[in-house]
This record gives structure tokens, C-alpha cells and sequence, in this order.
């Protein structure tokens, strides 16, 4: 027997305000990675107020929750909706009742959206258990911002396993689409992403005095221009590949050589084996150099996220689900990006699909991106990201 769409939709409009509560909350209160404590506890109370059990902790400070009708088992495999715990180190510009209670700590990226919608759905899936077609697995993931991610966590502590995930959703805000529209890509959407790490030691002195100093800065400028050629001159034709450099800090003066520099970048891409490739002729370049000036070039590459591959077919099907259930007009095709996500770690295990939620309102001025400090979202998005969720766990093939 399968559930009425309109007793559906009508569920998830009865628990649009809860959601916006949620919202709110945890907007107020928000905690950076790995330190989400309070808001784990958040969630885990909200979901033994609806009524679940199953709720226990994962990953440090994450929740996970299994909702079953009296005819599945752990045996059962399972499908899983994951939402984000973490915010982030920006001071909030917003004047709003739910503006950030903490200093310098933000939900600028809508994490605190996905985990409300995850805690919607958590309402609509109980109160409708026993129509669902195999039992959901709800992972509210922490620490989705910094290197390791959050999923490497999930995975490890066996958050894919009793009852088995046979395929995992999760959407993510996005400011570029106004509420009420969504957008997918089948295939390869995300890149993966290593952040570089060079210590540059030389030796410091009298700048008019060349022969007697060796400069960081001019070994630190050469690797970036070195790299930046070997990753645009060597990647293989249709790879999507970027190098960039965030930050070179040598505190020297005028006429200063600085004893030591370093600086910041990220390699990002989407092909594993060009990326193990690449990182070893980094590892190349920074030794001859080094040996070059006689000074040392430290590269510590700490190893990111993969690229994140949405299953062709599950992301087919899922979109062809969001166009019955919001119309044709409102769902689009999203194009490649070379921004990293952790859920990545996902699809190279189970299918996935990873989709965006329309948050904007242009007559409202919501339309600062992810990540500014004046990020907000119009709260009618989430019921659109309830509605897409519950019909995934009800209606998909």
C-alpha cells in the first residue's frame, strides 16, 4: 500500500512552522566542526519528541536514527538522508531575531536548513512508518567544513551498515535559485580538494646584500608559478583541474630578506588517479627548487575530499520525482563546479544523488551566496525541500 501525495504534502505543510522553529534555534546557536555538542543534543531531543527510539550518537558529535514499519528488520537494507551539523567562522552581519548568539561563528552555509528539513522529514517518515517502503536512515553528519569531513567519520563508526544504505540523499541551499526551484547533475558535479601547506626556510638578512641571503619569497613565487604551469600544461584533456594560492605571508621589510615564508593554496579535480599523479610532481617541484636556491621547501599536502559523482540513474530518477512533484518549470540542470563537498566519501561507496535547494528571494534581498556574512534563505524554501525528500522516501522507484 503506498501513501495519498496529498495526505503527504499536507504533513509536510503541518510541520513547516516546526521547521522554521528549528531553523531558528539552531541559527542562533551555532557550532563550529567537531564541536557541534549542543546542537547534537538538539537534535537528538527533537527526534525522541516526534517519537523515535533508534537515536544514538556517531562520529563524536553526530546523531543518527533509523525509522522502520513493524514489517522491516536490520536485516532490510535501507535508503539514507544525510543533513550537515557545522558552522562557521564568520561574524554574522545580519539584523534578524535568529541572528548568530555567538561570536564570530555563523551558519553561512545553510547547514542549519538541511538539519531542520532532516528533522521535518524525521516527523512526516514516523507518522507515516508503516507505508514506507523500506526502512530510512536519517545521518545528521558533523564537521562537513574541515578536513577530514564528517562523512569519514559516519563511515568509519558504520553509520552505512545496520540496517546496509543501499542509496543516500542530501540537498544543499543555494542562493543562486529562488525558493521553490531545485537543480541536478548525473555524473561527475564536485571536485575533490587538497589544501598545500609550504614552509619556506631560507636564510634572512640585509637585502642589499644578495650573496650573503637566500629569499623564501623568491622560492615561494617560483613553486606557485611552477605549479600553476605543470597543472595547466599536464592535465589530461577533459579532467577539470584548478590550482590556486590564498595567502604568502613573509614578514620581512624593504630591505629585509624574512629568515622563512609560507603560503596557502588548494589543487582541486576530478579524476583520482590524476590527482595522486599531481600531488607527486608538487612533491617534485618543491624539492627542486629547493635544491635550486639552497634553501627548503616543506609541501605538507593535507588530503581532502574526492569528487563527489552523482549516480546517473538514481539522480534520473529522482529528478524526473522533483518535476511531478514541483513542476518541470522549477527543476534545472545544474552545471560542473569545482567546489568540494564531504559527501563525496558517500558516492564512491553507495549511489547518491546530491541536489540544490532554491533559497533566494529577490524581493526580500535575499541573494548574498554561501559563506557572506549577510547569508540568509527565504523559510518557504524548506517546505520545498520537505516535499522532495518525503517523495523520494515514498514514491521512488
Amino acid at each position: 500500500m503506498k501513501i495519498d501525495r496529498q495526505h503527504l504534502i499536507s504533513k509536510s505543510n503541518a510541520v513547516f512552522e516546526k521547521m522554521c522553529r528549528y531553523r531558528e534555534h539552531l541559527h542562533m546557536y551555532p557550532e563550529l566542526s567537531y564541536k557541534e555538542f549542543n546542537t547534537a543534543e538538539f537534535v537528538k531531543q527533537t527526534l525522541k519528541n516526534i517519537g523515535l527510539t533508534d537515536v544514538y550518537s556517531i562520529g563524536g558529535t553526530g546523531v543518527i536514527t533509523t525509522i522502520y514499519a513493524k514489517h522491516h528488520s536490520k536485516k532490510d537494507k535501507c535508503i539514507a538522508f544525510r543533513a550537515d551539523l557545522d558552522a562557521l567562522p564568520i561574524q554574522e552581519l545580519n539584523n534578524v531575531k535568529y541572528k548568530s548568539q555567538h561570536e564570530g561563528v555563523m551558519h553561512a552555509c545553510g547547514h542549519d536548513v538541511h538539519t531542520s528539513i532532516l528533522l521535518g522529514l524525521a516527523e512526516v517518515l514516523f507518522s507515516f512508518k508503516e507505508l514506507l517502503p523500506q526502512p530510512v536512515k536519517l545521518i545528521f553528519q558533523p564537521g562537513e567544513e574541515v578536513n577530514p569531513g564528517g562523512a569519514n567519520l559516519i563511515i568509519d563508526g558504520g553509520g552505512l551498515k545496520n540496517p546496509e544504505v543501499s542509496k543516500i540523499f542530501a540537498l544543499h541551499v543555494f542562493p543562486d535559485f529562488e525558493f521553490g526551484n531545485c537543480g541536478f547533475r548525473e555524473g561527475l558535479y564536485m571536485a575533490s580538494s587538497d589544501e598545500l601547506h609550504l614552509s619556506i626556510k631560507g636564510k634572512g638578512g640585509h637585502g642589499a646584500l644578495k650573496g650573503e641571503t637566500i629569499n623564501p619569497m623568491f622560492m615561494g613565487a617560483e613553486f606557485i608559478i611552477a605549479a600553476e604551469q605543470y597543472i595547466n600544461y599536464n592535465t589530461p584533456k577533459d579532467i577539470p583541474s584548478v590550482i590556486n594560492f590564498g595567502r604568502f605571508e613573509a614578514l620581512g621589510s624593504t630591505n629585509v630578506i624574512p629568515e622563512e615564508a609560507f603560503i596557502k593554496g588548494t589543487f582541486r579535480t576530478m579524476n583520482e588517479k590524476w590527482r595522486t599523479a599531481a600531488k607527486a610532481k608538487l612533491m617534485v617541484i618543491a624539492k627542486q627548487i629547493s635544491e635550486k636556491y639552497g634553501g627548503h621547501i616543506e609541501l605538507n599536502i593535507s588530503q581532502g575530499y574526492p569528487f563527489l559523482k552523482n549516480d546517473l540513474e538514481l539522480t534520473r530518477a529522482v529528478k524526473k520525482l522533483a518535476s511531478k512533484t514541483l513542476g518541470e518549470n522549477k527543476v534545472h540542470d545544474l552545471e560542473l563546479r569545482m567546489t568540494a563537498e564531504d559527501f563525496a566519501f558517500y558516492s564512491h561507496i553507495v549511489p547518491v544523488c546530491f541536489f540544490r535547494l532554491g533559497v533566494g528571494n529577490i524581493s526580500k534581498g535575499i541573494t548574498h551566496n554561501v559563506h557572506h556574512a549577510r547569508f540568509d534563505i527565504e523559510p518557504e524554501s524548506m517546505r520545498t525541500g520537505l516535499e522532495v525528500f518525503s517523495s523520494i522516501a515514498f514514491f521512488l522507484d
